[in-house]
């Protein structure tokens, strides 16, 4: 017979949730609220638990995982709530559950849905997943001036409300490659700094160079000499020996290997960070900034073609939805899987990580490009598009002409072309039988 849930173990910390207003109890409030697009009024960073009576409900902002598991006690349904895999493992075996746990049982609520679970028992119903963010899709003109000046506008403002939620004289790195989406958020925090007053010395633009090489510190050196700010500039050096991509499986309890192996340089980069800066805390990034301009190779996925990719809402962020059978219920999909790579390796060094790109506010504008009036079926259009909105929208936002390059991965710009081919093998066979074995 089916019994309401009894408790609910919530492994995540209250000081790890970020608003940039309000409180956290009126965020849970606006979970339970009958309408779930009340969850869009929620500024800031969250993986937030609610509940009221019987009824339990689940929310994250896109660039955080929350995670669930439903273990069985004598008295009933036990919903455990964490940030990662391995901590809700280690909750179980505490509780002497631990024969109940596969990696595969939990859960990842999924990006921009509130996730309401009910009289769960046995047997457990499927959760009830409502939208809260639903943008409507190609309602800007396909003019990419005005684009481009939507799109920074936002990118803008979303840097502006977490500045200011930040302590006044906090420094702020950007890890930075010289690319458009670090370009663009390191071009908009100066102006910002500037615009308020403040010295833009608190920024720092942190790149990577494995053994000394790699063409992301070329580019990044060229760009920061071209905005002249060169003085922002610190070329964070690692040998290529302490890439430890088995350690990347264990810290984001994953095993794609696109994803492990950026992993592998983030911690890299972030460890030396951590060493040479002790006391930094905060980091603004660029993730997502792909996602939302579609800059994927379409050749790379077999199951891609441009119409699908032009035409699915949301589809590198979300996947292809929660109602999809291609739907993953462990990592959920798109950007959703990817975001670990970041909040995780920031967290296991303690830093706080941000991504404008990542705001409802930005996406809502890329959800308004008309991209298959602008791209008409061409890969190379939609390629050329990314460069092009964000060069033009910088340049009407901030009055600044920024350097556009070509997109390469985090991995693959860290070192040479050489060393790249034999440190990423994208070896998926013995990533997964890692992840594995971890929770044996």
């Amino acid at each position: 017979m089916n019994q309401p849930i009894a408790r609910v173990i919530n492994l995540i910390a209250e000081d790890s949730q970020h608003l940039w207003s309000g409180d956290l109890a009126a965020a849970r409030r606006a979970l339970l609220a009958s309408d779930p697009a009340v969850v869009l009024g929620i500024n800031g960073s969250f993986a937030l638990v609610a509940q009221e009576g019987e009824r339990v409900v689940l929310a994250r902002s896109l660039e955080r995982p929350l995670r669930y598991f439903l273990a069985k006690a004598v008295d009933g349904p036990v919903l455990i709530v964490a940030e990662r895999i391995d901590e809700i493992a280690a909750e179980l075996e505490r509780r002497g559950w631990a024969d109940q746990f596969h990696p595969s049982y939990t859960r990842m609520a999924p990006a921009h849905h509130v996730t309401t679970l009910r009289l769960i028992g046995c047997p457990d119903p499927n959760p009830l997943y409502r939208r809260f963010f639903d943008p409507p899709r190609g309602t800007l003109p396909p003019d990419l001036d005005v684009i481009g000046r939507h799109y920074i506008e936002a990118l803008y403002a979303e840097l502006r409300s977490w500045l200011l939620a930040q302590a006044p004289a906090a420094p702020i790195g950007v890890p930075f490659s010289g690319g458009i989406d670090s370009g663009s958020v390191l071009l908009c925090l100066y102006r910002l700094l500037l615009d308020r007053g403040q010295s833009p010395a608190r920024l720092k633009a942190f790149t990577l160079s494995l053994d000394g090489d790699g063409d992301d510190a070329r580019q990044a050196r060229e760009f920061l000499r071209k905005s002249g700010l060169e003085i922002l500039g610190e070329t964070i050096a690692v040998p290529s020996s302490a890439l430890d991509p088995l350690r990347a499986v264990a810290v984001i309890e994953d095993y794609k290997p696109l994803d492990v192996e950026c992993a592998a340089v983030n911690l890299a980069l972030l460890q030396e960070i951590r060493a040479r800066y002790p006391e930094w805390r905060l980091l603004a990034d660029g993730d997502g900034g792909d996602e939302n301009l579609k800059d994927y190779p379409i050749a790379g996925n077999s199951e891609l073609t441009i119409r699908s990719v032009v035409n699915n809402r949301m589809l590198y962020q979300e996947g292809w939805g929660v109602d999809s059978l291609k739907h993953s219920l462990t990592y959920s999909g798109g950007y959703s899987r990817g975001c670990v790579r970041g909040y995780a390796c920031a967290r296991q060094y303690g830093f706080v990580s941000f991504s404008p790109y990542t705001r409802p506010s930005v996406i809502r504008v890329a959800e308004a490009i008309p991209f298959a009036e602008l791209t008409e079926g061409s890969h190379e259009r939609l390629y050329a598009l990314k460069g092009e909105i964000v060069s033009r929208g910088v340049r009407a936002v901030l009055g600044l002409d920024m350097p556009i390059y070509p997109k390469r991965r985090f991995q693959h710009g860290s070192t040479s072309a050489e060393a790249a081919a034999r440190l990423f093998t994208e070896d998926e066979a013995r990533y997964r039988r890692h992840f594995h074995a971890l929770h044996r």
